[in-house]
C-alpha cells in the first residue's frame, strides 16, 4: 500500500485547461466503455457481434452447463420463468433486454460467453485508448491496486482486457466487479465493493464517464474523476467531479 491518503485535487501547475488528479490513495477503480475504451467499439462492434451470434450459440450450447446459470438469471431478470426452459422464450426475452439496453446480469453473462469465441478466434480485438496501457503500468509500478467495475460480466471483462489492441492487459488487475455486486448507480454497491476490496472508500479513486455512477461512488465516500473521451456524451457543468481527458492526467 501507499502512504497516507491524500484526496485528489486540482494541480495548480496546469498546461492550458488540463486538469491533473493527484491521488495518494491505495486503489484505482476503472469503468470500461467511455473510460478505457471507446463507447463506439462496445456499441458498434461488440454488441452486434453478440446479437448476431446469439441464435447459433444457443443452438450449440442450450443444454450445456455453461448456460445453466445464464438461463436462470435471464428468467429472473425478465420476469419470465419460461425463459429458463424454453429456448424461443429465452431468445425473445434476451432480445427485449438488448433493445432496451438493460444492464441485466443474465444478458451480460450471455454476451460474455458469445464474445469468448470471437476473442479466441481473433475476430474480436478490444479497443483501448493509447494512454491506458502506459497508465496501468505506471500505477502498478507505484504500488496502486487496480480493479475494474463494469456492467459487463466479470468473464467479459477478463476476455476484453486479455485481448486488446495494446496486448494482454489482464495482469494489471487484481479484481473485477460486475452487477452481481449491485447497480453502478447505487451508493450501496460501492460500499459493498470497498468492503470486498478491504479498503476504506476514501482510499479508492473511481474513474468513469457517467456522472450518475460517480455520484453514487462519491456518496459512498470514494474519490471520483470524470473521464471525457472522444465520442462520449456531453456532460452538463456543475457535476462536482474532477475531469480528465486521459489516464495520463491521474498521478500518484
Amino acid at each position: 500500500m501507499l502512504g497516507a491518503v491524500v484526496c485528489p485535487r486540482r494541480n495548480e501547475n496546469q498546461t492550458g485547461s488540463r486538469t491533473v488528479i493527484v491521488f495518494g490513495g491505495v486503489g484505482i477503480l476503472l469503468d470500461v466503455e467511455g473510460t478505457t475504451s471507446a463507447i463506439s467499439y462496445v456499441y458498434d462492434v461488440m454488441f452486434p457481434f453478440a446479437r448476431n451470434g446469439m441464435a447459433s450459440y444457443l443452438d450449440d450450447h442450450w443444454d450445456s452447463p455453461a448456460l445453466d446459470d445464464v438461463r436462470k438469471q435471464v428468467a429472473t431478470d425478465s420476469g419470465q420463468p419460461a425463459a429458463e426452459a424454453e429456448q424461443a422464450v429465452f431468445e425473445s426475452e434476451v432480445i427485449a433486454l438488448m433493445d432496451a439496453d438493460v444492464k441485466a446480469t443474465g444478458l451480460k453473462q450471455l454476451q460474455g460467453l458469445i464474445w469468448e469465441s470471437g476473442f479466441d478466434s481473433g475476430e474480436l480485438v478490444a479497443h483501448v485508448f493509447d494512454d491506458v496501457a502506459p497508465a496501468l503500468h505506471r500505477w502498478q509500478q507505484l504500488g496502486v491496486d487496480l480493479r475494474i467495475y463494469s456492467s459487463g460480466s466479470v468473464h467479459a471483462q477478463q476476455l476484453f482486457f486479455g485481448h486488446t489492441t495494446s496486448g494482454d492487459l489482464l495482469h494489471f488487475f487484481t479484481g473485477h466487479y460486475d452487477t452481481k455486486i449491485g447497480s453502478k448507480r447505487e451508493a450501496a454497491s460501492y460500499t459493498r465493493l470497498a468492503d470486498d476490496w478491504g479498503l476504506a472508500p476514501g482510499e479508492i479513486l473511481f474513474l468513469s464517464d457517467v456522472v450518475a455512477e460517480l455520484d453514487a461512488a462519491k456518496s459512498a465516500g470514494m474519490q471520483t474523476g470524470l473521464c471525457v473521451r472522444p465520442g462520449n456524451a456531453e456532460v452538463d457543468s456543475g457535476h462536482g467531479h474532477q475531469v480528465v481527458q486521459s489516464l495520463a492526467e491521474v498521478t500518484t
